[in-house]
């Protein structure tokens, strides 16, 4: 009885896995190719990568988070670093994805314990939290000495690290608000799906 329980959890971890990234690949091409943002797209992306996260574990969560980044490099949505360092450009996207991925899996796990809808919610702040913090921390050590190019192929009127912060707060706060109202929506969804069969 006990098999067949893990056997049935098993293959719903992999269907739900495999759904995520097919969401993350749909979400991330329509986020790239609709972009209005300058030539940055919001990561909505990150949706599913924190509800796989949620639902699935941080291992996962990082699986899509990986995904997410090569989406990102294969559509475009770097071309702007990639004549200043091809090898800075491919670790700050692959490495954000992947740690925010693994981030918010990591706290709801923790969390999940003591309250589910908290851990949700908190896993939800913590994938564009680690999202938008390894891209600063990305744009400090690759592309400093590339700072005032890459200001004017933005059309940026900033100046030093703030062209790299007004990059990312526009993004980050959309991210976090569709993050904050749909991943717990999702997760209390599921569960009550769950409970019912």
């Amino acid at each position: 009885m006990q098999t067949n329980k893990s056997k049935r959890m098993s293959t719903e971890r992999l269907v739900l896995a495999s759904l995520m990234t097919a969401l993350v690949v749909v979400f991330q091409c329509l986020a790239t190719y609709t972009a209005f943002f300058g030539p940055f797209s919001t990561a909505i992306g990150l949706i599913p990568i924190v509800i796989g996260a949620v639902l699935c574990g941080p291992g996962i969560g990082a699986w899509l988070g990986l995904v997410f980044g090569g989406v990102v490099l294969v559509t475009g949505g770097a071309n702007l670093f990639l004549p200043f360092s091809v090898f800075g450009t491919i670790i700050t996207v692959l490495g954000k994805g992947m740690a925010c991925g693994f981030a918010a899996g990591l706290v709801n796990k923790l969390l999940c314990k003591w309250n589910k809808s908290v851990a949700s919610i908190a896993a939800a702040l913590t994938g564009p939290i680690v999202n938008t913090g390894v891209f600063l921390l990305g744009c400090w050590i690759f592309f400093m000495p590339h700072v005032s190019a890459i200001a004017e192929a933005a059309k940026s009127d900033k100046t030093g690290f703030g062209v790299f912060i007004a990059m990312a707060m526009v993004n980050f706060l959309i991210e976090i608000g569709m993050n904050v109202v749909l991943t717990p929506v999702f997760h209390t969804v599921y569960r009550v799906a769950g409970k019912k069969r």
